[in-house]
């Protein structure tokens, strides 16, 4: 092999190793792990060609936004991979739930449609509303 031959292989090899290290790091990492609770808003299974559970977590309480001080929900969008996880959680939307999860950088479509994947169901409690939006009535 020729001295040419050697640096373009050497440079093939190169870019090989980094590829497989930057799709490791974007879809296979996990960048965090934690626990999220709310109240379980929906769980759904869909998807075109890779059907994936989807579901939405309502966190209690409101969180600012960054520009102008305005109100935005406090939801947490997540996908469920063990269909298992995913058949306990279809019998909870409405409840009060503690969920496990993964966070990834990046997401795969057969895994699910977000980066945060859950991984089980710490608790289910019964969901509270008790809380009462205030009302003024003003007279004309």
């Amino acid at each position: 092999m020729t001295g040419k031959g050697k640096f373009i292989a050497w440079l093939i090899s190169i870019i090989v190793v980094a590829a497989a290290v930057f799709v490791y790091i974007k879809f296979y990492f996990v960048f965090g792990e934690g626990v999220k609770a709310g109240e379980l808003n929906q769980i759904v299974y869909k998807g075109w060609v890779w059907k994936t559970y989807e579901g939405r977590l309502i966190q209690t309480g409101f969180k600012g936004a960054k520009q102008g001080g305005s109100i935005q929900s406090n939801e947490f969008e997540f996908s469920v991979a063990d269909d298992a996880v995913a058949d306990s959680l279809m019998h909870c939307s409405g409840k009060h739930v503690e969920l496990r999860y993964k966070e990834y950088r990046g997401m795969l479509p057969w895994r699910g449609m977000q980066k945060y994947i859950v991984t089980g169901i710490e608790s289910v409690a019964e969901a509270d509303h008790t809380t009462e939006i205030p009302v003024t009535v003003t007279e004309l």
